[in-house]
């Protein structure tokens, strides 16, 4: 079993693929040498992110390296790697001259479990800056997504929407960045893959792709291929736990709202669900599709505390 084969089938499960380019000095310049560089690299993410739909959640230039955190859409994460950086490349030899490859050493690639963890990662590559003593206020580096976030209009560049969902609000962002300021990834390295999240987690995805390719697998997406739990299963077992039917949750009284909240949580966590998916089911069908998406953050958080 190949890594390349396995993070494909991963990214089928719409797991989150976060990468980090790293690249020492050439000769002991910086490859991002000044703001008509950073512009440049800046311009051609946005080009290629877009041609190739490799979805960015965010981006941080620094002087010698760049960090991503992306969604592989397309499962051409190599093709836009490759471009990106042959096309930068060769601006960069054009402005300084010389000969060879710019980005010599091969992407690091990083899998993320789930939002919490897409959340984490997002603070960590926005926060590099300040990490590295070059600035004290994240929101003065101009050459990273910081600014995309909380404003009226939707980014050309990340899916800000999205990131902003996850947090909630600006308030929550700004704490949640104050929270991991300083802090490293808790990354967990494994034979195939370095993984941001559970350890248990990358073991149930490569049994689960080990049976499927054993079986000979089929191109066509199966439920039970999946790393998430059937849907069907997770409403069963929360029927029988709460002793009542998914179809009487009309959310007419305040207890049926809070069951109707902790199913939504199970639909989404454990069975891997979109707010889409989740909408066609008899509890939520009288809601609107944007609301799915607060009602789960703001339960999630009632959890947690």
């Amino acid at each position: 079993m190949s890594r390349e084969t396995f993070l494909k089938w991963l990214t089928r499960q719409q797991i989150f693929l976060g990468t980090e380019e790293s690249q020492a000095y050439l000769g002991g310049e910086p490859i991002f040498f000044d703001s008509k560089a950073k512009e440049n690299f800046i311009r051609l993410l946005h080009l290629k992110s877009k041609r190739l739909k490799i979805r960015i959640f965010a981006y941080c230039l620094m002087d010698n390296h760049y960090h991503l955190i992306l969604q592989n859409l397309s499962l051409k994460l190599s093709d836009f790697m490759k471009e990106l950086n042959g096309h930068f490349g060769m601006y960069y030899r054009k402005r300084v001259g010389g000969k060879g490859y710019v980005f010599q050493n091969r992407f690091k690639s990083t899998l993320i479990q789930n939002d919490n963890y897409l959340k984490i990662a997002i603070a960590y590559v926005l926060l590099n800056p300040t990490r590295k003593g070059i600035i004290k206020n994240i929101y003065n580096y101009k050459w990273s997504s910081i600014s995309e976030y909380f404003k009226d209009e939707a980014s050309d560049i990340v899916d800000n929407k999205y990131v902003e969902g996850l947090f909630g609000s600006e308030n929550e962002f700004n704490e949640f960045l104050k929270m991991w300021s300083g802090k490293e990834l808790p990354v967990q390295e494994t034979r195939l893959v370095d993984i941001l999240g559970e350890k248990s987690f990358i073991d149930i995805a490569m049994k689960k792709f080990n049976r499927r390719v054993h079986k000979g697998g089929s191109k066509r997406k199966r439920k039970k291929d999946y790393i998430f739990e059937d849907a069907d299963k997770v409403i069963e077992e929360f029927e029988k736990a709460k002793g009542i039917k998914v179809s009487e949750l009309d959310g007419s009284f305040q207890y049926n709202k809070r069951l109707r909240l902790e199913l939504l949580v199970l639909l989404k966590d454990r069975a891997g669900l979109k707010y889409s998916e989740i909408i066609s089911y008899k509890p939520f069908k009288s809601l609107k599709l944007p609301s799915l998406g607060q009602l789960y953050k703001r339960m999630k958080k009632k959890t947690n505390n």
